[in-house]
């Protein structure tokens, strides 16, 4: 294992974790000197990753850079019965052939994060092909319906009357036997996988093996700062993006998303960041660490080089004119000495009224030399020029006197 203090090997595995069970036990695990056997499970259920879903394997990388061994469980089995989701509804199940293309997929993406050499890839269909009825009716004697019931979205539905399926009650069954199978020491998920996780532990004490502790991380938000990272709600990013949308789509989170990104995506040791977090207080422009996350972002799942072009064509596009040739240009006047951006949005014509202005930042459609606006009371300093956009069309050259 790498040299670490365990007090300091806790810190690390606790970073941007939103829940950890049980800490006692997981000094006990690393009191032990071996490399621990990390679970975390995917189902393919698409064929592509973005950044929401790597807060998992960032932290399973922290985990092998500590000297442990990933097991990156492909759930080809558990995704041909369809995960509730949470939403009071069924999730539909693949065919085995959508599993396999889907899986095939992982496979390639996720050694942009993962240690090839402290991974393995195991299908869960390994051992769940050779479970017959029998095996199966034993499992599901191990927990009552009402222990079902327990789970938020299952207790829900039951109570407005919608209907439940037998099969959904197996989902966390074959979950947590999944733990027992693969004799998991540490299960990673997301906050909205715990009861799914607790049943791995509940299923290793009744197979007779230690329970395995567990790490719930915290759902990433998207571009929109408020909902989950999704390709459906169309706020993502990708890890197969192209190295500039991807600079461009992480340079135009708000500046306090920013932090969250930093904590939960970044290698960066917290040390750095909590650096950092000083110096934007004493007046450092955030935007020069937004800079530096998006190029670690880019940088590790393209190149060092990819990335650095990418920056330089956001600056040429945003700070060097590359824009519409007939863009106007205004001079307005902040006799405070600084002017909210609702107002300056109004004086160079790019809105009708104020309202409008906060109306369209609010829509996320209001950037100020190509970064987004997303407070209404951002200001802007007399003696400054900048790039004014509202929507795709609209811009302006706007010199604050």
């Amino acid at each position: 294992m790498t040299e670490m203090t365990l007090p300091d090997a806790l810190e690390q595995i606790k970073r941007g974790t939103h829940e950890l069970l049980l800490e006692g036990e997981l000094n006990q695990k690393l009191a032990l000197g071996r490399p621990l056997r990390v679970k975390a499970g995917f189902d393919p259920t698409a064929p592509d990753l973005h950044l929401g879903h790597t807060v998992l394997l960032n932290k399973m990388r922290q985990l092998q850079d500590l000297g442990h061994h990933a097991l990156f469980l492909i759930g080809d089995f558990t995704g041909m019965i369809g995960d509730p989701t949470g939403k009071n509804t069924t999730r539909p199940p693949l065919s085995r052939e959508q599993v396999l293309a889907n899986a095939q997929s992982y496979r390639d993406q996720v050694f942009k994060v993962l240690d090839p050499d402290k991974t393995e890839i195991v299908f869960n269909s390994t051992w769940m092909d050779k479970f017959n009825a029998t095996d199966l009716i034993k499992l599901a004697a191990t927990h009552t319906v009402a222990r079902m019931l327990e789970r938020d979205d299952f207790g829900k539905r039951y109570k407005s009357n919608q209907p439940i399926a037998i099969h959904e009650f197996i989902y966390p069954l074959v979950q947590g036997y999944d733990s027992v199978a693969l004799k998991a020491d540490i299960e990673l998920g997301g906050t909205d996988q715990k009861f799914n996780l607790l049943m791995g532990r509940e299923l290793q004490k009744h197979y007779g093996q230690p329970a395995q502790c567990i790490l719930t991380m915290p759902l990433l938000e998207g571009l929109d700062g408020v909902n989950k990272m999704s390709k459906s709600m169309g706020n993502y990013i990708g890890i197969t993006d192209t190295p500039q949308d991807m600079f461009g789509k992480l340079m135009s989170i708000s500046d306090e998303l920013m932090w969250r990104y930093l904590e939960l995506l970044s290698f960066e040791p917290l040390s750095a960041i909590i650096k950092w977090r000083n110096e934007v207080v004493q007046g450092r422009n955030p935007r020069d660490i937004k800079v530096l996350l998006a190029q670690e972002i880019v940088a590790r799942f393209h190149t060092q080089h990819a990335a650095e072009a990418a920056l330089a064509e956001f600056e040429a596009r945003f700070r060097q004119g590359v824009l519409p040739d007939d863009m106007p240009e205004v001079t307005i006047s902040a006799p405070d000495g600084s002017i909210a951006v609702p107002q300056l949005l109004k004086q160079a014509g790019l809105v009708d009224g104020t309202s409008e202005a906060m109306r369209m930042i609010q829509q996320g459609a209001v950037k100020l030399d190509g970064e987004r606006v997303n407070d209404k009371s951002t200001v802007v300093e007399a003696g400054r020029v900048v790039v004014a956009q509202v929507g795709k069309r609209k811009f302006a050259r706007v010199t604050v006197g």
